[in-house]
């Protein structure tokens, strides 16, 4: 019995022209460079501008994905965009970035598992090609993160930026490349602790990010390695036999103690958020770009994904590169 695999084709990027420092930020709200390091590890983010809608950056890192995989718009059947910010309460952004890139057939979904959106994604994806049921998908990871912030609130404004990654991955039959696991998760009893105060039903309102910082780091460090160990006690593998580690940047400090915990040198680990802020579902796309447009990632190389985000929602992909 042939076994399919979800191979990744190609992987693409897109961050917005615009480029908020600290040292801006702290023109307008009481904080500065120093502050932000200290506590976080972000230097700057990128912002949108005012007439970049989210499917707009979401087919600027759907095309280089395209491009790097040698493929055609029309060669794919499933697209799955991973988003917080779309567009409009619907249609789906997803059915925008299809119609964008000029595609009339299969299928297209936004998924909403705020940072750990992509993550979700890959694994929706790889179900989706093993079943048959596509045999090309785009998953993407697209923001407009800034248009959800209170920017007189420091504890929020200082960490996110916009952004989008894009990964396609294609059904094939048996090889030792693809996706090899996933594991999510969610517990909304945590709800409270990062989210965004209103919606549609709710108050009719867009609202704002809120979170209890010390409360999601908490939890974060330990729900991430649980489950990374769950992904790689399903594939018989250990950290030492992981060649990348690429984790959701939202946080230097969460980072740096998940790595820790898992003993997996800081060498092997992709951070972006320096630059990038927390670019919530685009993150890790754009990392996994980033390491991939340098070299660092590698065919056959073991890339270890990783998210985690409001809900609370967390999840890992193993992926055979």
């Amino acid at each position: 019995m042939n076994t399919i695999k979800s191979v990744v084709r190609g992987v693409g990027g897109y961050l917005p022209q615009r480029i908020l420092t600290n040292e801006e930020l702290a023109k307008t709200v009481d904080t500065s460079d120093e502050w932000i390091m200290q506590r976080v590890g972000i230097r700057q983010r990128h912002i949108a501008a005012e007439d970049e809608l989210t499917s707009d950056l979401a087919v600027k890192a759907a095309n280089k994905a395209l491009d790097a995989a040698g493929m055609k718009a029309s060669d794919i059947d499933l697209i799955i965009v991973a988003t917080t910010t779309p567009d409009m309460t619907f249609p789906a952004t997803a059915t925008f970035v299809q119609q964008k890139l000029g595609i009339h057939h299969g299928v297209a979904f936004d998924l909403q598992a705020v940072c750990s959106g992509f993550v979700f994604g890959v694994a929706t994806a790889d179900s989706y090609l093993k079943n048959g049921l596509a045999k090309r998908a785009l998953v993407i990871g697209a923001e407009t993160f800034s248009r959800i912030l209170d920017w007189t609130d420091r504890a929020t404004c200082v960490l996110f930026g916009d952004g989008a990654g894009a990964m396609i991955l294609e059904a094939v039959e048996d090889g030792d490349a693809g996706v090899l696991a996933s594991a999510l998760r969610s517990d909304g009893a945590h709800w409270d602790k990062l989210y965004v105060d209103g919606g549609v039903s709710g108050t009719q309102t867009t609202g704002h990010v809120r979170m209890q910082g010390r409360e999601v780091f908490r939890h974060a460090v330990g729900k991430i390695s649980d489950v990374v160990y769950g992904v790689l006690e399903e594939t018989g593998l250990q950290t030492d036999d992981l060649d990348w580690f690429v984790p959701h940047q939202a946080n230097r400090r969460i980072i740096d103690a998940v790595g820790k915990k898992l003993s997996i040198p800081a060498e092997k680990v992709i951070i972006t958020v320096d630059r990038h802020a927390n670019t919530s579902a685009a993150s890790v796309p754009l990392a996994l770009y980033e390491g991939v447009e340098d070299g660092r990632i590698k065919k056959n190389d073991l890339v270890m994904l990783e998210a985690m985000g409001g809900g609370f929602t967390w999840g890992a992909s193993l992926i055979r590169w």
